[in-house]
């Protein structure tokens, strides 16, 4: 009997994950394959791609997918928080989701608002938000941040313009040095 429970384990496994065959394996969670739309209330905007909705009486922080906007103390950070607020705030919208969340359990979605507009894309195309390349392979976003980069808009008007990853980056490095530069005054 216990020589076969491995078996009947395994086979047991492969049945129960044929109801389960709409679902793909995404780190700790399962996302579902086809996506979902879900209506509901924009009670909070946290910053320019993170804010929270009412879904079910319960609040749920979702993450703008496919984009990147600027942290709050980057240049035009806040102007993606108030652009964000101005389109959703207190409104009811749609989330179109795979059920995704990222490491800080945020609900990944696209937002689009009961005219239709997509705010994700409307946000890239203000000049507001990065395409996020490293999470996001769809070329529309792509081509609305050229367009918005080739007529300077928003955040493109400055020179050098820096990507909250890199922001991300360096504010970290610089944390790390402040925190040596620390160790080795407290050693003299």
């Amino acid at each position: 009997m216990y020589k076969s429970l491995p078996l009947f384990l395994i086979t047991l496994s492969l049945l129960g994950n044929f109801g389960a065959c709409a679902y793909a394996y995404q780190g700790y969670q399962y996302t579902q394959a086809t996506p979902q739309k879900t209506q509901c209330k924009v009670i909070g905007v946290k910053d320019g791609d993170t804010i929270e909705v009412l879904i079910d009486g319960k609040p749920v922080v979702v993450r703008l997918a496919n984009i990147d906007c600027p942290e709050k103390k980057q240049p035009f950070g806040n102007k993606a928080k108030w652009a964000t607020s101005a389109l959703v705030f207190g409104k009811m919208v749609t989330l179109v989701h795979y059920g995704k969340t990222d490491r800080y359990r945020r609900l990944i979605a696209e937002v689009i608002l009961p005219n239709g507009l997509n705010v994700n894309k409307e946000l890239v195309r203000r000049g507001l938000a990065w395409h996020f390349k490293k999470y996001s392979k769809d070329a529309s976003y792509a081509q609305l941040e050229d367009a918005a980069r080739q007529q300077k808009v928003g955040l493109w008007s400055q020179k050098d313009a820096v990507s909250p990853e890199q922001w991300r980056k360096m504010r970290k490095q610089r944390r790390r040095e402040i925190r040596v530069e620390r160790w080795l005054f407290r050693k003299r």
